[in-house]
């Protein structure tokens, strides 16, 4: 027996295309700066990650280990928002954001609004609980976006854990062949555990045959990254995916647009 399957922002022109971390082709990526960007050239929806920090707020940043982000050693949530704002996440894209500081969720939120869909990744590497769901479903239900947000991980048991907190916010797997995700979750068989609604494989996951077998027989809405040529852009939009998260997200609307 198929499940039901569950339309994906219905009321969004498809595809949805997502700023890969903001519009971090142009500025650096989860910082205000590269969200702002997003509102600037008309992007739908939005792409970040979410970790806890160990003075318990929510932090938009990507890594765990913050050397690459922050020339400084460290782990997120091993640090306080205080430890953190120290820290500039925007020098080592260009001297010009040497100011941006990993934003609280709360501050994307009230820069975007309701204006954007979000996919908000929860960045989790263990499977223990640590309390970031039900912080995020409370910012989510306090800003009103329930209707407007995807929560996805890579991890399949905070999602599990959130899917059970009963907000009705869809929630997707995410999965690729990277050496860093383990070897039995790279065909997204992290659905088995989250019970998700949405599949979310890398691009080069996406062909004909793991298309039909997930979105037809399966029946799993596909959201895709990180998607930053012409090519693939018309070889997903072939496959007809609802979704394409890109770093260069005006390059994909672009393609999207008829010919004048």
């Amino acid at each position: 027996m198929s499940r039901e399957r569950i339309a994906l922002f219905p009321e969004a022109e498809r595809p949805i295309v997502f700023g890969h971390r903001g519009y971090s082709a142009i500025a650096p990526e989860n910082t205000l700066a590269a969200f702002q960007l997003l509102l600037d050239h008309g992007v739908p929806g939005v792409e970040l990650d979410v970790h806890r920090c160990a003075s318990g707020e929510l932090v938009v940043i990507h890594d765990h280990e913050l050397s690459r982000l922050t020339g400084e050693g460290g782990i997120v949530e091993d640090l306080s928002l205080e430890e953190l704002r120290r820290r500039s996440v925007g020098a080592w894209f260009s001297p010009e954001f040497e100011a941006e500081r990993a934003p609280l969720l709360t501050e994307v939120f009230s820069l975007l609004g309701d204006k954007v869909y979000y996919d908000i990744e929860i960045k989790l590497e263990t499977r223990e609980p640590s309390g970031i769901e039900e912080a995020l479903a409370r910012l989510i239900d306090e800003f009103g976006l329930e209707k407007r947000t995807l929560v996805s991980s890579f991890n399949p048991y905070p999602l599990k854990r959130f899917a059970a907190l009963g907000t009705g916010i869809p929630t997707a797997v995410i999965y690729s062949n990277s050496k860093s995700v383990p070897r039995g979750l790279r065909n997204g068989q992290g659905r088995f555990v989250a019970r998700c609604d949405v599949l979310k494989p890398n691009r080069r996951k996406i062909n004909p045959v793991t298309r039909f077998w997930y979105n037809r027989v399966e029946r799993y809405p596909l959201l895709t990254w990180t998607v930053n040529s012409e090519e693939e852009v018309d070889r997903l939009l072939a496959l007809e995916v609802d979704g394409l998260i890109s770093d260069d997200p005006g390059m994909v609307m672009r393609r999207l647009a008829p010919p004048v």
